[in-house]
């Protein structure tokens, strides 16, 4: 059986590898070659390895996964998945900026909207936990969101509040948390990108706020796989991120990684196991494509960690990298 780790205040004891589902929401801007019939085999594998926590969004295919979520739940009835979602952007800029208005991302009436699509398409009465896509920490105070989130718990629709922590910004939600509001964050956090360790862990664990943990191959560069030469069908969100710039230091960056990785074990496997090195990290969502994928990442869940002195030779490949046109 796969370890569990407590999801902060939240009490939920949940696989340390959970399912993260956008990249088998296809549609436009997201990630091509997925087909339903794999990704519903992936996430009935998923479950059976013990995976119990599934992270999705309306934007993953326009609610499309949120739908495929809700087929799992309804086909394995009994069991207890919990299951995450996100209210999208009213003004859909992914990420939010420094001059969005919460009035023109998070209205209020957006906020309930969402909720019911995702309620009906998850097909629940109740939501586990319900996350903001974006976020600016000078909304922190505001009651216009606090107002709407305390009402949809008051009515039963959703249990937990979380963000979804911009890109490479974990310092944009230390606000919200002391707000006492907030139960979940999830954050960028892999081998490149270890700064949330500086002011973002160390507040969750005081404020006992779960921590999820997103993008653990720094979406395909810690999987060893990437070249120069990689490219992907039109309409793919990976043209758009791995830009020339970025795809070469990507790159650059994973071959220098490569002579790190143990006898016996993958870059991608020596990529999850720093993660949850980390006991502030309570569960990482690794996109799972197929029930290869399934199978190589659920092993990871089995305690066995990684060697000290390995642990202190990645740290050495922190890469602080600033928001960009291309990072959304």
């Amino acid at each position: 059986m796969m370890n569990r780790r407590r999801l902060g205040r939240l009490g939920w004891q949940i696989g340390e590898i959970g399912y993260g589902t956008w990249g088998i929401g296809g549609g436009e801007g997201g990630w091509t070659g997925n087909e339903d019939a794999q990704s519903l085999a992936a996430l009935h594998l998923a479950v059976d390895q013990g995976v119990n926590f599934l992270d999705t969004a309306w934007i993953y295919g326009r609610g499309h996964s949120e739908v495929l979520c809700g087929r799992l739940l309804a086909e394995r009835p009994g069991e207890r998945i919990y299951v995450a979602t996100k209210i999208p952007p009213a003004d859909r800029c992914w990420p939010s900026t420094r001059a969005s208005r919460l009035a023109d991302v998070f209205p209020p009436d957006h906020i309930r909207d969402y909720t019911e699509r995702s309620r009906r398409n998850l097909n629940v009465d109740r939501i586990d936990l319900m996350q903001f896509h974006v976020w600016e920490d000078a909304w922190a105070d505001d009651p216009a969101w606090q107002d709407t989130m305390a009402d949809l718990k008051a009515r039963g629709l959703i249990d937990g509040i979380g963000i979804s922590i911009n890109r490479w910004e974990p310092w944009n939600a230390m606000a919200a948390l002391r707000t006492g509001l907030i139960d979940t964050v999830q954050v960028i956090y892999n081998i490149f990108d270890q700064a949330p360790e500086d002011e973002l862990f160390p507040l969750c664990r005081a404020l006992d706020v779960g921590v999820i943990a997103r993008v653990p191959f720094d979406e395909g560069t810690l999987t060893g796989t990437l070249t120069l030469d990689s490219r992907w069908p039109e309409g793919d969100w990976r043209n758009s991120y791995f830009v020339p710039e970025n795809l070469a230091a990507s790159v650059a960056r994973a071959d220098r990684l490569k002579p790190l990785v143990p006898a016996g074990e993958t870059m991608p496997g020596m990529a999850l196991r720093f993660i949850l090195a980390n006991p502030d990290v309570h569960t990482v969502i690794p996109g799972m494509r197929s029930p290869a994928h399934v199978r190589a990442n659920t092993a990871v869940a089995d305690g066995r960690g990684l060697p000290p002195d390995l642990l202190a030779a990645l740290r050495d490949h922190r890469w602080d990298r600033e928001p960009t046109e291309w990072s959304q």
